[in-house]
């Protein structure tokens, strides 16, 4: 049985722990039932601090189900990568698409979204309006 097409989650941090934690909280956040793909892309290939094409281009390829790819990236330096990543129309999957996000709670809020089959400019409008999400 072939995969249903899902919207796929990058999580793009200069750091691996923060990359992969985001991502299993995520994850468990979602609940139950099938989940959209959702990979991390932290740090250096040499495991230090940082971002990385590579390991950006490797994450989304790991969550390529065919929908789509929405990046979401912790800091302005992940974000110009993922920017000149997608300049270059070469390393990334077609369909993928940086989100103006917070980086936490927008990844929970796409995540959830695209793990009910939603599209990626849903995907992308629920993690965008985690912004508006009050704590007090």
């Amino acid at each position: 049985m072939a995969e249903r097409a899902l919207v796929g989650i990058v999580l793009v941090s200069h750091s691996k722990e923060v990359a992969e934690s985001v991502a299993r909280l995520a994850a468990g956040l979602a609940g139950g039932g099938e989940l959209a793909p959702v990979a991390a892309a932290g740090g250096t290939p040499d495991g230090g601090l940082g971002t990385s094409a590579e390991l950006i281009a490797d994450a989304a390829r790991r969550a390529d189900r065919g929908a789509g790819i929405a990046v979401l990236a912790d800091l302005g330096s992940a974000v110009l990568t993922v920017q000149a990543m997608l300049a270059e129309n070469d390393e990334l999957p077609q369909d993928t698409r940086l989100v103006d996000a917070p980086f936490v709670e927008g990844a929970v809020a796409a995540l959830v979204t695209a793990s009910t089959g939603a599209g990626l400019t849903a995907v992308a409008e629920a993690a965008a309006e985690a912004y508006t999400y009050r704590k007090m």
